[in-house]
């Protein structure tokens, strides 16, 4: 396999990527687990992606970057490091050599592939940590990186930006190429953030996309409140434009999470489809701003979801066992016919709430109801005494949907 010369260029007036002497703008996405996923990726307009480890479970790296080769996209391949939040000592010499080595071997193996875009060396290593020596072995890992492959750059993504954080790495890393910043409802403050750590380098936005579940409001017994799908794809328009594309002069681009669908707190806050694959107005809004073209037929918007007429906001407290009704709003193009389903699931227990992004179990669904006479009111009973969320979605013909969901703590019956 013959690499791509993969090179960070400071120009004058901004930072460049290029690919083979090529300007190269990332229009990425964070995508892990699923060749599905790649190929949508690609039609959807985007031309890279980012991964998390060099194995997802399902893929060896390998197939990974042949997939992504195939379908003309680029990958910023992951490098497993490990965290001092999951029990790492940085202070273990022998255990900091030994990670060393273990990743010395994925970068032998991959650092040819065609479809390699750059490294990126742990994944929010900030997250939680006390020992600056991490930044140290990140540094290092770096080196050994350009030691061995002088054709792609060398990142670390870091939990937000706070310029405390920026400080420290700059100052400790200045092996790496790049910072990765990953940053939801804060992107608005990622411009003071830069100006106030005084960093001039080159950058990307390795994780953003909807307002995150510790930044969002909570109910009255503290779970948090999701935006709808389709205010949510009114807020990746939004950020894209006016805090990424904006800066033209240090980022170079972006990967928006998440391309796919994953569980955290609840199956539909980050990823942009739904576990059925269809997508949802962030895939298209994406579409749009990667490519300038129009989506022909956009997926249906979500104007409202209320039970008894409240809104999650409300903090819906419900009994056991009583009958209610719920009513979910969705505005529609004039040659769309829409399908409705509604699901309650249970909460997730708070012992197994993912941090940082883990793996989380997903809870059980204890109602549904999808038959075709299924529309956008139902009545439902509720269930037995504990915390759910009542699920709504609304899918159309073309092969898109909206989603919303609301909160409910239920009551027993005194």
């Amino acid at each position: 396999m013959n690499p791509r010369k993969v090179e960070l260029i400071k120009q004058a007036q901004n930072y460049q990527l290029t690919v083979d002497g090529q300007p190269f703008y990332i229009k990425g996405a964070g995508l892990d687990l699923g060749i599905d996923n790649i190929k949508s990726l690609a039609s959807h307009g985007g031309n890279a992606f980012r991964t998390w480890r060099v194995e997802n479970g399902e893929q060896s790296a390998l197939e990974i970057l042949d997939e992504a080769q195939q379908h003309g996209l680029m990958v910023c391949m992951g490098l497993e490091v490990a965290r001092e939040r999951h029990g790492f000592d940085y202070d273990d010499k022998e255990a900091v050599a030994q990670q060393l080595a273990l990743i010395k071997q994925d970068i032998l193996a991959l650092k040819d592939h065609p479809a390699l875009l750059m490294w990126g060396i742990g994944n929010e290593l900030n997250l939680r940590h006390t020992n600056p020596k991490v930044w140290d072995a990140v540094n290092d890992l770096s080196k050994m990186i350009h030691q061995l492959d002088p054709n792609h750059p060398t990142t670390t993504m870091l939990a937000g930006a706070e310029p405390e954080d920026i400080v420290l790495v700059a100052k400790r890393c200045t092996d790496v190429d790049l910072l990765s910043f990953q940053i939801y409802g804060e992107i608005d403050q990622l411009p003071r953030f830069l100006e106030e750590s005084k960093f001039k380098g080159a950058y990307t936005v390795s994780e953003w996309g909807a307002t995150g579940h510790w930044e969002s409001p909570l109910t009255d017994w503290k779970r948090p409140i999701e935006a709808n799908s389709s205010d949510k794809a009114l807020s990746y328009k939004e950020r894209y434009i006016n805090y990424i594309a904006a800066d033209t002069a240090q980022c170079i681009g972006s990967f928006v999470f998440l391309w796919g669908q994953k569980q955290e707190r609840t199956p539909t806050w980050y990823g942009v489809f739904l576990e059925n694959g269809l997508p949802m107005g962030a895939a298209q809004v994406m579409q749009q701003v990667w490519t300038g073209a129009s989506v022909k037929h956009l997926a249906p918007v979500v104007s409202a979801l209320t039970i008894e007429g409240l809104s999650a906001a409300d903090s819906v407290h419900l009994k056991q066992d009583k009958l209610y009704s719920a009513e979910v709003s969705v505005d529609q193009q004039a040659d769309q016919a829409l399908t409705y389903r509604w699901e309650i699931m249970r909460e997730v227990d708070k012992d197994v709430e993912s941090d940082g992004g883990d793996f989380e179990p997903t809870p059980e669904v204890v109602w549904q109801q999808s038959d075709k006479q299924t529309c956008g009111q139902i009545q439902f009973k509720a269930p037995k005494a504990g915390e759910y969320r009542l699920y709504a979605y609304a899918e159309n013909n073309y092969g898109s949907a909206a989603t919303a969901n609301i909160p409910i703590l239920v009551g027993a019956n005194s």
